[in-house]
């Protein structure tokens, strides 16, 4: 079996096990108690934040420990909503293929006043700093967009996208859950004042992720308590999990170049394969994408389809976000990027993880070639293209 859906999650690493099997055995004191049980887990809790906070630039007190991206996403944005709201100012940048933890938040602040600007997404993926700062407005409070998307892993301009906003002086937000551990990250240097990561997206736990919030912003309260994480996020914090994540955090960060060196040209080489595919198209830029990521609408099948076949081949894929896959709608990101509903339905989402092979590739290429051709054997749409009944789009 291939597994090609790593970014719906990864599997765990087995230094990152083993870190949390040692922990859950040895440290299982509250942090929050002062005896000797609590204080160890105490400490492996703070070791874990300064080891966190040093792999992405930034300083142990501005990373706060949560459940997850979505969590971190939802904090981020409404801790900017409600600094602006204070000052008089309620509009918000986003884009409109953000994750929905991001829309969804975004949706909810708009049914409280807030004026949401969502930037249209360029056929490549891309957005561009200069149509951020074109948006940027004297209310303008937040702008928040994702580092590098998760279906078709197009990675923004971030660094340029931070120096508009400071130059604005308006808070920068990016969701980096796909990003982490496969672009390196410095949050100062990029001009990020907020940044969300979640552990199982590279090779840590489910259920454990963090917020870096820069020093001097007043985060909202999500959860509340007891004191936890400076009285930002009540519970007893999960401390196997956040040292299993610091665990996984500095391997994939020590890894970055040998796996994208690894990577990028198996990736290409499938795009290369599956382009040659009739009536298919690559989503996203070609270049500007995670080394792990392909993305790939074929015309006249469905996604669901080609899927389920795809896995009795052995090759386990997906059509878009796994937070979506119970949906019958099309991809919102592969709309945002101008794909019609017809093709969007089309979709197949391959995200590699660093053990992939040439062979596995072969097989891939394969594997997908074959199922398409098996597909459009039989459908009625498919039959009517070939016959000229309705226009090819792709």
């Amino acid at each position: 079996m291939i597994y090609a859906d790593n970014a719906a999650t990864t599997k765990m690493s087995e230094s990152a096990i083993q870190t949390l099997v040692a922990t859950i055995k040895e440290t299982y004191g509250n942090p929050s108690s002062l005896y000797e049980f609590g204080q160890k887990a105490k400490e492996v809790l703070e070791n874990a934040r300064e080891e966190v906070a040093s792999l992405i630039g930034a300083e142990p007190r501005e990373i706060l420990f949560t459940s997850g991206g979505s969590e971190a996403d939802n904090q981020a944005i409404i801790s900017a909503a409600k600094l602006g709201e204070k000052e008089g100012k309620k509009h918000i940048i986003s884009t409109a293929f953000e994750h929905h933890a991001v829309l969804h938040t975004l949706e909810k602040l708009k049914k409280e006043g807030f004026d949401i600007t969502l930037l249209d997404v360029h056929a490549n993926g891309i957005v561009l700093p200069e149509e951020v700062e074109a948006a940027i407005r004297e209310d303008t409070c937040l702008v928040t967009i994702m580092y590098a998307n998760n279906e078709i892993g197009t990675i923004q301009p971030i660094a340029e996208i931070g120096a508009v906003c400071r130059k604005h002086g308006v808070l920068f937000h990016t969701d980096a859950v796909q990003a982490i551990g496969h672009v390196k990250i410095d949050v100062k240097e990029q001009n990020i004042d907020m940044l969300s990561a979640s552990a199982h997206k590279f090779h840590g736990p489910k259920g454990v992720g963090f917020l870096y919030a820069k020093k001097g912003i007043r985060l909202t309260n999500l959860i509340e308590g007891g004191a936890q994480e400076r009285g930002k996020r009540a519970g007893t914090e999960n401390v196997p999990g956040i040292a299993a994540m610091a665990t996984a955090l500095r391997e994939v960060v020590k890894d970055i170049d040998k796996n994208r060196e690894h990577l990028v040209p198996i990736r290409d080489k499938i795009i290369a394969g599956l382009a040659a595919i009739p009536h298919s198209a690559l989503n996203g830029d070609a270049a500007q994408r995670l080394p792990s990521n392909i993305n790939f609408c074929f015309e006249g099948i469905e996604g669901e389809s080609l899927l389920l076949l795809l896995d009795d081949k052995g090759v386990a894929a997906s059509s878009g976000s796994a937070c979506t896959s119970g949906s019958l709608d099309p991809s919102h990101v592969l709309l945002a990027i101008g794909r019609v509903h017809d093709v969007a339905h089309g979709s197949l989402r391959l995200s590699l993880g660093e053990d992939v092979t040439e062979e596995d590739a072969d097989y891939m290429i394969k594997a997908v070639k074959d199922t398409v051709e098996y597909l459009r054997s039989f459908s009625p749409v498919w039959r009517n293209l070939v016959a000229g009944k309705t226009p090819f789009i792709l």
